[in-house]
């Protein structure tokens, strides 16, 4: 074997092993549908503790926000977004809204505004939970705002995606919109299967 090809191979494998690496990263094997949801204990802005472990028996849903961005602000200023929330908390389950955004990035809040702006906008989660070094964000795989999960009472993540079928920053195209949230509650509610487990999410990155 001649120089050139063994620097040849070692570069390919070099490559391979970082192209492996990148698929297989912890937070995109942990979160997978149909399987055990990562489990968590993370304290919100009121200084509430929140283990998922803790929630057995009860629906989870996560959904990563950031105030700024534009497709997040279709949800809150239609109401699209508590509306979710109000009906998810009146059957049970457990809304927590994720703000993974990193000190001087878009959508970065400390815990006064966030509660804040839950006020102002009548937001309905159970809690606001800042994840500002991303660990939270990171072990879902969280990818964009917003970015929604959801977990059944056996602690199954049983859903994660977009909110809907209309990835647009229009406020008019919440009407009409496939929910993928409300349906994926609904059979839960129903005991039936979730038609669509997974889709992809669309918005803003997450700002990690």
């Amino acid at each position: 074997m001649t120089h050139l090809t063994r620097r040849q191979t070692l570069v390919a494998l070099a490559a391979t092993a970082a192209a492996a690496a990148a698929v297989r990263t912890p937070a995109e094997a942990a979160a997978q549908t149909g399987r055990a949801a990562p489990e968590f204990s993370v304290t919100d802005t009121k200084g509430v503790r929140h283990a998922l472990a803790a929630y057995r028996g009860k629906t989870v849903i996560l959904e990563w926000t950031n105030h700024e961005c534009p497709y997040t602000v279709r949800h809150y200023a239609t109401g699209n977004m508590q509306a979710l929330q109000t009906a998810a908390t009146a059957s049970g389950a457990i809304w927590l809204t994720v703000i993974s955004s990193r000190p001087r990035t878009q959508g970065y809040v400390e815990a006064a505004e966030a509660d804040g702006l839950t006020t102002s906008r009548n937001a309905r989660p159970t809690g606001v939970v800042l994840d500002p070094q991303g660990q939270l964000g990171r072990l879902y795989g969280a990818r964009t705002t917003p970015h929604m999960f959801i977990i059944d009472g056996s602690g199954v993540l049983v859903y994660m995606g977009a909110i809907d079928d209309r990835p647009s920053a229009g406020h008019a195209s919440v009407k009409g919109a496939r929910n993928y949230v409300r349906e994926a509650l609904d059979a839960i509610a129903a005991g039936r299967p979730i038609a669509l487990a997974s889709t992809r999410p669309y918005g803003c990155t997450v700002k990690y």
